[in-house]
């Protein structure tokens, strides 16, 4: 402990104040990782600053303690505002500066973003707020309706500003930059650097430094593996690589929505729990479908990059490219999702003859030779099935009926019997409630869930399948 905090890398090197030293201490975060070391010094003396990281590099911290430090929690009024690309991403980043920031007074942080009722979130920003949190059209939509005012504002921030310049949202980021007062500070973070940066930062950012840290992966704690495959044999080289590596949770990225679908269908067809993820999901299934996932109660998540966007799963052991991406940065981006924090991680690929040439690309970005293994060297691990080890069980009720997680734990723990070790992770949206169990007791749990009670009243719960999207 000692030796961490003499480093240039620890966080008492930083102009913060105790408290948050302590909360840091006490949330296990002991040292900076590269982009904090690079940014926090900068971003603390109120530079303006455009950094260049990837998801899972800890950029969140990296401009959650540089907004907290100048925040005023006696002045009920939005003094940062941070426009994400997606709601799962807006909805991470709402947790974490909450987690940070509970070394202050009472600091509110309200999400706005699209798919979510107007009124609740009129409501809360009626009541004050700190920070905003949300999706440029959704908060376009405050702005331009009055409820949102921004006369406060000393912090904007871009988070993953190439995934939002990539939807189109380049107007509606200028129009709200256009409403902040010229006087604030932006942080703008990018995985890639599209030209759009540049333009934004001509437009609305004063002198910007630019951070870059190194996009490569270490290389010991992702394994990088490639496998030559006809396109006839592709799908079914999926079911080869889960039965021989049998990871727990894994990623599996296709350029197309009907090379989702395809893949889905023949992976649930040989007893596989598979789920897609493409553009038209409506927002509820697109919650239930990532609850699913990120609790490890479906084993295989098959995606396209758009749909992915924004999405940061904890625990990821492999991540698959059916088909190879032709933007070797996306390449980098889609497997720097597993092998996070201290875990390791598989990177598998399939490429057809045809492809080569972005393989290529690929190679020359990572600056070292693909490592080529053969299909013939894919043998089942274990004549058991691949089932995921837990099983998610849907409330009807959330956060409109005041449920908090621990209602749902008690009532598992307490009347129903059953360990804390039983249950995994619990998702309070605003009308459900999802909670993951041991898949051995799913049946039973929902059952006795359902006969029980909840925060003193009667629920109905329904078990979801891992083919369940509605």
């Amino acid at each position: 402990m000692t030796s961490t905090s003499t480093s240039a890398t620890a966080f008492d090197t930083l102009p913060l104040n105790p408290a948050t030293l302590a909360n840091l201490q006490q949330l296990g975060y002991l040292a900076m990782t590269p982009i904090q070391a690079a940014c926090l010094p900068q971003a603390l003396a109120g530079q303006d600053l455009i950094a260049q990281a990837k998801t899972g590099s800890g950029k969140t911290a990296a401009f959650a303690l540089a907004l907290l430090a100048r925040l005023n929690p006696r002045s009920f009024a939005v003094q940062t505002m941070v426009l994400c690309p997606t709601r799962e991403l807006a909805d991470q980043v709402c947790t974490e500066i909450r987690r940070l920031a509970r070394a202050e007074e009472n600091i509110k942080v309200v999400a706005l973003c699209g798919g979510v009722a107007l009124r609740g979130q009129i409501n809360s920003l009626a009541h004050g707020a700190h920070i905003v949190v949300g999706t440029p059209g959704r908060i376009m939509d405050h702005l331009e309706r009055g409820y949102l005012n921004l006369e406060a504002l000393n912090t904007l921030v871009l988070d993953e500003a190439d995934r939002m310049l990539d939807m189109g949202f380049f107007e509606d980021i200028a129009k709200v930059a256009k409403q902040c007062p010229k006087e604030r500070q932006t942080l703008l973070f990018s995985a890639t650097y599209p030209e759009g940066i540049a333009k934004i930062s001509q437009q609305f950012m004063r002198n910007p430094q630019r951070i870059s840290v190194q996009s490569q992966h270490e290389e010991s704690k992702i394994r990088q593996r490639w496998y030559e495959v006809k396109k006839s044999e592709r799908l079914q080289t999926v079911s080869l690589l889960l039965n021989h590596f049998r990871p727990v949770s894994t990623l599996a990225f296709c350029n197309t929505k009907q090379q989702c679908r395809d893949l889905v269908k023949l992976l649930q067809s040989q007893g596989f729990s598979a789920l897609a993820l493409f553009g038209e999901l409506e927002q509820r299934e697109r919650d239930q479908v990532l609850v699913q996932f990120g609790n490890r109660s479906c084993s295989v998540l098959v995606a396209t990059d758009v749909a992915a966007r924004g999405l940061d799963i904890a625990q990821l052991e492999a991540v698959i490219n059916v088909d190879v991406t032709p933007d070797p940065e996306i390449h980098i981006h889609r497997i720097g999702r597993t092998g996070r924090a201290d875990e390791e991680g598989w990177a598998l690929s399939l490429a057809s003859l045809d492809e080569m040439g972005s393989v290529g690309r690929i190679e020359q970005l990572q600056g070292r030779e693909s490592e080529w293994h053969q299909l013939d060297e894919l043998t089942p691990a274990s004549n058991q099935p691949l089932l995921p080890p837990m099983a998610t069980l849907q409330l009807v009720g959330g956060r409109k009926e005041k449920i908090r997680a621990g209602d749902v734990l008690g009532a598992l723990t307490g009347d129903a019997g059953y360990t804390r070790e039983q249950v995994g992770k619990i998702n309070v949206n605003e009308f459900s409630t999802y909670v993951a169990v041991d898949a051995r007791i799913a049946k039973q749990a929902a059952q006795k869930l359902s006969e029980g009670k909840v925060k003193g009243k009667s629920v109905k719960v329904r078990l979801l399948q891992g083919d369940d999207s509605a």
